[in-house]
């Protein structure tokens, strides 16, 4: 239903040489005469979709709806840029890649393979995302971030930093992977749960609601981490058994965790052995102090 017609360079400009065939518009207004933005080959640009600045659009794709490319942004392929997506900066695209909805693509990030991209998420710094990787709802991918496999990010999670998630792992809700942290396997982080530093996260554990794991923790198996456990050091959990999460219901009435692999205790920013755990708690009060004894002591009887 839509008429499209082959475009000709008029004159020469950037790499594009007078007399050049291009790919196919619908009307003027889908390609800028501004700039040096040029579609080649077959590529398909038609409703109100634009392509602006400097951007390039090569092979196959078809860029449709209200989609806008500008920038120094790179498009090739079989790539599929729908609705009101965006594509700018210098990021590149290629492969067999949908985006669509209101999704943006900026900065230098590379999104390649069979990945796709809706909603209103962002990638952008250098993130990558490939292989059958989706990301989407509200979800942000950004700094050297890399996605890949068939790993699914969405909702509100954030992955950042040099954090690496895939498999088919899932990162949803609200959760955040950042550092160099790695989730994999069949691995989900969700709720407000925070995955941080060195930390591993693999075959089908979980890691949900208000829980934490950072430093150079490991989680596998089948282990859910939920509440408000805090896994951090060294600790290595296989099994529910190998951290017990305690409240303060004296006091401030928050939680802390002992992991049993390393034998250690995290109770807000103090880390450490469960001695210096009680000879910190006297010094604030003899009230803490008593309780915190009883608790390590316990602990000390069933591990």
């Amino acid at each position: 239903g839509h008429v499209l017609h082959r475009i000709i360079a008029l004159r020469s400009f950037g790499e594009v040489k007078e007399g050049e065939l291009g790919g196919w518009i619908e009307k003027e207004s889908n390609l800028s005469h501004e700039g040096d933005c040029w579609i080649y080959n077959d590529v398909v640009v038609f409703d109100n979709a634009k392509i602006k600045g400097n951007a390039k659009i090569f092979n196959n794709a078809k860029i449709i709806g209200n989609a806008l490319i500008y920038d120094n942004a790179i498009i090739t392929d079989h790539v599929r840029v729908y609705d009101s997506a965006k594509i700018c900066g210098n990021a590149k695209i290629f492969g067999n890649v949908r985006v669509f909805d209101n999704a943006i693509i900026f900065d230098h990030a590379i999104v390649s393979d069979y990945a796709v991209i809706y909603g209103n998420a962002k990638i952008y710094d250098e993130a990558n995302v490939f292989g059958n990787a989706k990301v989407g709802g509200n979800a942000q991918v950004y700094n050297n971030a890399v996605i890949y496999d068939n790993a699914i990010v969405y909702n509100s999670a954030a992955v950042f930093g040099n954090a690496s998630v895939f498999g088919n792992a899932l990162i949803c809700d609200n959760a955040t992977v950042f550092g160099k942290a790695i989730i994999c396997g069949n691995a989900q982080v969700y709720g407000n749960a925070s995955v941080f530093n060195n930390t591993r996260i693999y075959d089908n554990a979980r890691i949900c609601e208000n829980a934490a794991v950072y430093d150079n923790a490991i989680v596998s198996n089948r282990v859910k981490v939920c509440g408000n456990a805090l896994i951090c050091g060294n600790a290595v959990i296989k099994y529910m058994s190998d951290y017990i999460v305690f409240k303060n219901w004296w006091s401030s009435g928050r939680y802390f965790t002992w992991t049993r692999s390393n034998d250690m205790w995290s109770v807000g920013y103090f880390y450490g052995t469960g001695e210096e755990l009680i000879k910190k708690a006297y010094k604030d009060s003899e009230e803490k102090g008593r309780e915190y004894e009883r608790i390590v002591k316990y602990v000390e009887l069933i591990k």
